[in-house]
């Protein structure tokens, strides 16, 4: 199976590019499922219902969310009511939605998708990501009840971010980094067959501060003031993420690539 993912959606810039986009990549890539945070997606900061619909229109069977996953009141409704949109299983015992679903791709297979929050360096104490991802992932064993599986790990750290990988060795056939924007160089495949990268990046517009307009970021670094809210950037955007290839009977990742489309970064595999 051809698994798509791509990492933080940033504003109108990075729905745009999506709603435009995505269909396209998924033919030319043959990608059989796409999973999209869109945590982002809404003015940089939470999501809608209707800017999630749009990228689910736009191509994803499964959009993720994150530390803002509440930030727009209209979500905690809008979860609910669409079982394609995943929060994080470790935010609060009392939030709505679910953290972690089984969706049916391309010929009946079947897919896990879960996400956790980190602990290291975020604004509030979240429950133990691990113990959270343990008992999902022992619940769905690859080979069994699904065919594949992805896990989004959405944090600041990237020691994190690698110690979820190697505690999913094995297990889940995707561990992939979120949350903060910048794509690293270390997509591979671990020892035990999960294909691994500490963070996809953004699908945003990189000529800007981590997807926000340059201007407000480099005033507060340089003055330690600030002079108003966040905007995020509106050049045209990146879609920036990774493709993994698994083995239907073992779960296991075969291949792993980055994919740039559009934008700045643009090198399409």
């Amino acid at each position: 199976m051809r698994i798509l993912y791509l990492g933080d959606v940033v504003g109108r810039s990075g729905r745009t590019a999506i709603a435009k986009g995505l269909s396209d990549l998924r033919q030319r890539l043959k990608v059989d499922f796409a999973v999209v945070n869109g945590e982002n997606a809404t003015s940089g900061a939470g999501i809608t219902p209707d800017h999630a619909k749009l990228l689910l229109d736009g191509g994803a069977d499964v959009v993720t969310l994150g530390d803002h996953a509440f930030d727009r009141r209209e979500m905690l409704g809008g979860i609910e009511r669409e079982p394609r949109i995943i929060r994080p299983l470790n935010f609060s015992k009392a939030a709505p939605g679910k953290g972690a679903r089984v969706f049916t791709a391309m010929n009946g297979r079947k897919v896990l998708v879960a996400q956790v929050l980190g602990q290291v360096f975020m604004k509030r104490p979240f429950d133990d990501p691990f113990s959270a991802i343990d008992a999902v992932l022992k619940a769905h064993p690859l080979g069994g009840l699904v065919q594949a599986s992805l896990v989004d790990i959405h944090c600041e750290a990237t020691s994190e971010k690698m110690a979820m990988g190697h505690f999913c060795d094995g297990r889940a056939s995707i561990v992939v980094g979120s949350h903060t924007h910048v794509p690293t160089a270390d997509a591979m495949i671990l020892p035990k067959g999960t294909a691994y990268m500490t963070d996809a990046g953004m699908c945003g517009d990189y000529h800007s501060v981590i997807g926000m307009d340059k201007e407000e970021p480099m005033r507060r670094f340089l003055t330690g003031m600030s002079g108003g809210r966040f905007q995020p950037a509106g050049g045209e955007a990146t879609l920036s993420g990774l493709l993994v290839e698994t083995d239907d009977k073992t779960g296991r990742a075969t291949s792993v690539q980055p994919v740039r489309e559009g934008g700045l970064l643009a090198s399409a595999p």
